[in-house]
């Protein structure tokens, strides 16, 4: 699967230390491919796939309820 790149954000930027969250990442980093490592083939990408029907679906709820307002203001 072909990496995308992700959006820069440093949400706690000035919160902590570079150093801090360089080593956070690190750590993340780590915890993913140890989680590559015990997990069965293709479960990393059938779970962000799950994800995504998942916010998805929200997005349709969401959606739905946005136009049953937009109908009642229009009565």
């Amino acid at each position: 699967m072909a990496e995308q790149a992700r959006p820069t954000r440093k949400p706690f930027e000035g919160k902590m230390s570079e150093e801090t969250r360089e080593h956070l990442r690190a750590a993340r980093e780590e915890l993913h491919k140890s989680m590559e490592g015990i997990l069965p083939p293709g479960f990393m990408e059938h779970r962000q796939k799950a994800g995504k029907e998942m916010l998805l679906a929200l997005r349709s709820i969401l959606d739905a309820s946005l136009e049953r307002m937009d109908e009642k203001k229009k009565k």
